[in-house]
């Protein structure tokens, strides 16, 4: 055995948090290959998330060593947090993110790590993996919308990212679509991710529940309306079930006229959806790409907007949130 062979590793680990899932990758910092990959359900609390991404971190590189058959090092971290997160790594707000308010992530964790840690907004870091190594490879201008429990985005201005002012663009989910309509956990009312998420999906279908149009549904979720969920509708849709296309098809329209209204604003050249709703692939974005036609300013005047499926799925934001570190740490 000679000496490259027990050599460690330099390897970065990412963090994806979101408000049902702490999604963790680690990648060898040479190559940016993914080595393992885990994850813990969402913590509570600002202790209980420093908590999670450490115990993360261990079976993470636990797993690495496994995969190489030999030590790693770390050698910096990247976390991508729901919210407003400003240039220095405090997530100021995260509206799907109780008991986190003003936290200095980025500090806690390089104490508590020993490492550098860069952190940003989930969604920007989504983004900039589907842009590195996804389905947004050698476009300037684009836009990753993530469909979750609540609605992110980020955003390649001649392919770099946007973060604005104070690092805080790619909010979209809190644009107000509808005054009138249901209470976000923002504090405000008719949030587009009330519409378009996947908590807005749920909301629609036990609306249609409860006016009697979702036998399906309801047989699905054992006759409770409450437990009519997002994942049944798609599921049901699958089936080819009438009423279950139906909410499909208002919940697209919903997804277009958010992502209208950006394109109007940003003039982007691709949209690429992440997110859980993902998954459910062109029976989703089929009705999508129809109802953004009829909503986007001049439709028959402009380029062609491809509204596109993430190609690198769940894992965008923790690889995108690996790859951030690791090109500060470059610099």
């Amino acid at each position: 055995m000679n000496d490259s062979d027990t050599e460690p590793v330099r390897v970065v680990c990412g963090f994806d948090l979101g408000g049902t899932k702490l999604g963790g990758i680690v990648v060898d910092a040479a190559g940016l290959d993914p080595l393992h990959e885990d994850r813990l359900p969402s913590p509570t609390g600002l202790d209980g998330v420093l908590d999670a991404i450490t115990d993360l971190r261990d079976s993470l590189l636990k797993g690495a060593v496994e995969a190489l058959g030999r030590p790693v090092e770390l050698a910096a971290v990247g976390l991508g947090a729901p919210g407003l997160v400003d240039r220095s790594g405090t997530l100021r707000f995260g509206a799907n993110l109780p008991g986190v308010v003003d936290a200095p992530l980025a500090d806690l964790l390089r104490e508590r790590l020993g490492v550098p840690v860069a952190v940003d907004n989930d969604a920007t870091c989504a983004a900039w993996a589907e842009h590195e190594r996804g389905a947004a490879v050698g476009a300037n201008h684009s836009m990753t919308i993530t469909l979750g429990t609540g609605i992110g985005a980020g955003i390649t201005v001649k392919g770099e990212i946007l973060r604005g002012a104070h690092g805080f663009a790619g909010e979209p989910g809190h644009m107000v679509v509808d005054p009138h309509g249901p209470r976000c956990p923002c504090g405000r009312r008719g949030c587009w991710e009330r519409f378009g998420s996947g908590s807005g999906l749920g909301r629609l279908a036990r609306e249609a529940a409860e006016s009697g149009n979702a036998s399906r549904l309801l047989e699905l979720a054992g006759g409770e309306i409450g437990e009519v969920k997002g994942e049944l509708v798609t599921r049901a849709a699958a089936e080819g079930d009438e009423e279950a296309l139906a909410v499909i098809r208002e919940f697209a329209w919903w997804v277009a006229l958010g992502i209208a209204n950006l394109v109007n604003v940003l003039d982007s050249e691709l949209v690429v959806i992440g997110g859980g709703l993902a998954d459910a692939g062109d029976l989703l974005l089929d009705p999508v790409r129809s109802a953004y036609r009829d909503l986007v300013l001049g439709a028959d005047h402009r380029d062609e907007v491809p509204i596109v499926v993430a190609k690198l799925g769940s894992r965008a934001g923790a690889w995108g949130a690996a790859l951030l570190a690791l090109a500060r740490l470059e610099v």
